[in-house]
């Protein structure tokens, strides 16, 4: 009897626990995945937790229809170890990236490619076990991608940080006036948002962010300007040296304080796209959301097409690669509790 391990949610707002089980056997479609990746996300900390944070005190359960013990982890690539009868047998040992944003397959929004909205969805490491083991089990092969040429790392992160950063991105490619950018909120998602940005935009891409460390990063990695939101003023420095402000902003932190300072950045007719998980609650005075002529606009994850185009920009060598660190699997809930504490620059990306 063949056995995986999986570091397991047991008990939720608790530290992960490895447990063993039998390896599943893949039935009709379905796909047997060997991991050799899995990147850690934001999102994994807030599944752990149980709730998302809407600020004001209150809190969205998010523990109903979870069976414990859950395996968490969605930025997955690996091999395949085994197909159901109803599979391409010649996938068998091929190394592939997976696409986790998997929905019912059924609904109005599956039949129209948008399975990242679907209500009934079959997410990996969300709503069905995910990557944090030795194996997963994939609903269809229409999930598994290829990577070659990439390395494994990026092409595993590129399927949430990578596609959750394109998608916001592409948002904004349509627009009018793009004259600049700015993102703001540089973790794992804020630094691959602002490799793709490179590749999608010809203006300079400038950045903010609290830690003086991700800055300097981001810097290194390509930023032309990198914003401080603590320093006092900074959105009329901002509104100075950009001639208005910027036309398009992405936000990846996603709470109260990043939010106020997007909207202060933001030119009349500009746009924010808002990616970030980071919760709370955000206000705007109405009259100011109309003689801006403001533009907000929530997004989260990106459809299967989507994660081809990705992959396809990154196979073509258009995507620098964003700081990793590998870390072994079985340390999975220190490497939490450090991307918790705010230690982690770049994706943290766990190995078998």
């Amino acid at each position: 009897m063949a056995l995986m391990r999986r570091q397991s949610l047991v008990k939720f707002d608790a530290p992960l626990c490895e447990t063993v089980v039998e390896t599943p056997k893949p039935q009709a479609g379905e796909v047997l995945v060997r991991i050799e990746r899995c990147g850690l996300c934001h999102s994994d900390l807030h599944i752990q937790d149980g709730y998302a944070d809407l600020g004001g005190g209150n809190r969205l359960d998010t523990t109903r229809g979870m069976t414990l013990p859950f395996t968490l982890g969605h930025e997955i690539a690996g091999v395949v170890d085994e197909v159901g009868p109803d599979a391409p047998k010649d996938i068998i040992g091929k190394r592939k990236a997976v696409f986790p944003w998997i929905g019912c397959g059924k609904c109005r929004d599956c039949i129209a490619g948008d399975e990242n909205l679907c209500v009934r969805n079959r997410f990996l490491g969300v709503s069905i076990d995910g990557g944090f083991a030795t194996h997963v089990l994939v609903p269809d092969a229409k999930y598994l991608l290829d990577y070659d040429p990439l390395p494994v790392d990026m092409a595993a992160t590129l399927m949430c940080s990578g596609i959750t950063a394109y998608g916001a991105l592409k948002r904004l490619v349509d627009r009018p006036r793009q004259r600049n950018i700015l993102l703001v909120g540089l973790g794992g998602v804020g630094m691959m948002g602002l490799s793709l940005a490179q590749a999608m935009f010809r203006q300079p891409i400038s950045v903010a962010d609290l830690s003086e460390s991700a800055r300097a990063a981001a810097l290194k990695n390509g930023a032309s300007v990198a914003y401080d939101p603590k320093e006092p003023d900074v959105a009329r420095r901002i509104i100075k040296e950009t001639d208005g402000g910027f036309d398009g902003i992405v936000d990846f932190a996603g709470n109260d304080k990043s939010m106020a300072f997007a909207v202060s950045a933001l030119a009349r007719g500009g746009k924010i796209v808002v990616s970030g998980l980071m919760g709370g609650n955000f206000s705007l005075p109405m009259v100011q959301w109309i003689y801006k002529r403001m533009t907000i606009e929530g997004f989260m994850t990106g459809t299967l097409s989507e994660a081809k185009e990705l992959m396809a920009l990154a196979r073509a060598g258009k995507v620098k690669p964003v700081p990793m660190q590998e870390k072994p699997m079985a340390e999975t809930q220190k490497w939490i509790d450090e991307l918790r504490a705010g230690h982690v620059i770049g994706r943290i990306v766990l190995t078998n």
